[in-house]
């Protein structure tokens, strides 16, 4: 009786963070219709669902499946995230193409990527190579995230900027490399950090 306890808990638990994931997407994304339309069509949040699977096989020790699924989920969502990764709750990836996100990477909660967005490793070395990014952050469409950086709580990062340094808390980076400007940037401008460049 324990074992089917613990299924269904696990089952209940996917669909409380799957209703949480549509509820956030639909608080982001200014073209919903509805929770059925975001849960049925939206790439980000298939590749995050796919990515916790994924994750799980990999943190048991099945490197291989969750490998071939996580491979399986970027060639239908055009979304690579390796199964290493450690993404948070409410996470949302708008549009979706092309964002890659490498094994050492650390995603905290409420965290917004548009589509084009890598967070990737400067080093060949098997160690912490790619960055952390804290809880409420939005990263630009076509940014460019590289080594063991980290993006502070309430940070921006904007559109095709290349972050190769620490972003501090509440502050945004833009460019080429990336300068970081201090401030908060006006609440109702935090979704587009497009308007900062």
């Amino acid at each position: 009786m324990p074992i089917l306890r613990r299924a269904v808990e696990r089952v209940l638990d996917a669909r409380a963070a799957a209703a949480e994931d549509v509820a956030s997407a639909r608080r982001r994304d200014p073209a919903s219709l509805s929770g059925a339309q975001m849960a049925l069509t939206s790439p980000g949040l298939h590749a995050i669902w796919s990515h916790r699977a994924a994750h799980a096989l990999w943190t048991r020790g099945h490197r291989l499946p969750a490998l071939v699924l996580a491979q399986t989920s970027r060639a239908v969502t055009g979304v690579e995230i390796h199964p290493g990764a450690v993404i948070g709750r409410r996470f949302f990836i708008d549009h979706g193409m092309g964002v890659v996100i490498g094994e050492t990477a650390e995603v905290g909660d409420d965290v917004m990527l548009y589509h084009g967005v890598t967070l990737g490793g400067r080093s060949m070395a098997r160690t912490k190579r790619h960055p952390t990014v804290r809880d409420n952050v939005v990263i630009g469409a076509g940014a460019r995230v590289l080594g063991p950086v980290e993006i502070g709580e309430d940070a921006q990062v904007g559109a095709n900027a290349v972050v190769v340094g620490d972003v501090p808390a509440g502050s945004i980076a833009v460019g080429v490399p990336a300068r970081v400007r201090t401030g908060a940037a006006v609440p109702e401008a935090h979704m587009d950090p497009a308007i900062w460049i």
